[in-house]
């Protein structure tokens, strides 16, 4: 696997990229005591700053969390693919009306049984301040048979890159 750094406008591409294509992260807060609390979080939004932006609400246990600290990961996992993402970076709340009312759709209303009205609703948004990927090449069967013949053979080919993304 070749390791491929991405700086500036490169790396806010190479990681929207990624987050729109696996779209659903793991949101990991409480990262500063011993037990994580993290869960499944679908992205609203990947700004032109690399931010990414969620709806949540203020009644969950991230919330809490980040109230308490604002240091957060995403784990970003396509699995078909080979494809891995991680980002750690501060989270920010707010109760902005117009990216709720932009980001709503009838899918969020099972979280939010008030509908786009409901008073819990909020915005998190994650600036990264430091991000790794890992990005196959190929799909899982290529890269399988690459890794397998890399091991009869005793030989290197490629079979992704990963690096840091420096935003």
């Amino acid at each position: 696997m070749s390791t491929d750094n991405l700086h500036g406008e490169n790396a806010i591409q190479k990681l929207r990229e990624m987050v729109d294509k696996i779209n659903i992260g793991m949101l990991c807060s409480n990262v500063a005591e011993e037990a994580l609390h993290a869960i499944p979080m679908s992205r609203q939004e990947v700004d032109e700053n690399g931010a990414i932006y969620f709806l949540f609400s203020s009644e969950s246990e991230t919330f809490q969390n980040v109230q308490k600290n604002k240091n957060v990961s995403l784990l970003y996992s396509d699995i078909k693919n080979y494809n891995f993402l991680s980002i750690n970076g501060t989270a920010e709340i707010s109760s902005d009306r117009a990216r709720i009312d932009r980001y709503w759709n009838k899918m969020m209303g099972a979280w939010f049984e008030k509908g786009k009205d409901d008073p819990t609703i909020r915005i998190l948004k994650v600036t990264p301040l430091a991000a790794h990927y890992w990005d196959n090449k190929t799909n899982k069967l290529v890269t399988f048979f690459k890794v397998a013949a890399n091991a009869l053979t005793d030989s290197q080919s490629d079979i992704g890159r990963h690096g840091n993304l420096d935003l």
